[in-house]
């Protein structure tokens, strides 16, 4: 507890670079942006959202087919009974 209390002790007293000599005078002389309403910003958001919205579901529609595709196995019944069988022989054989 002691090593982080000097710690922050120690930041305390360094020195920081100056941030006004970043900016150029051209940037010193810009103009400040416009500010718009804030309804106006949340229409837009809600305009995208809207119209976002089907190609989402068509989206998750796609990722859920793929999802049940990993899902199913990979070898046919068949195959996978034929497999197990010869484990199991090579288990008791070993």
């Amino acid at each position: 507890m002691r090593a982080l209390f000097f710690v922050l002790l120690l930041s305390a007293c360094t020195t920081f670079p100056s941030l006004d000599a970043v900016l150029t005078p051209v940037d010193r002389a810009a103009a400040y942006p416009a500010l718009i309403p804030l309804d106006a910003i949340l229409a837009q958001a809600d305009a995208a959202a809207s119209t976002a919205a089907p190609d989402m579901s068509t989206r998750i529609a796609r990722l859920n087919a793929r999802a049940a595709a990993l899902r199913a196995p990979v070898l046919p019944a068949a195959d996978r009974a034929r497999l197990a069988q010869s484990v199991a022989g090579r288990a008791r054989t070993g």
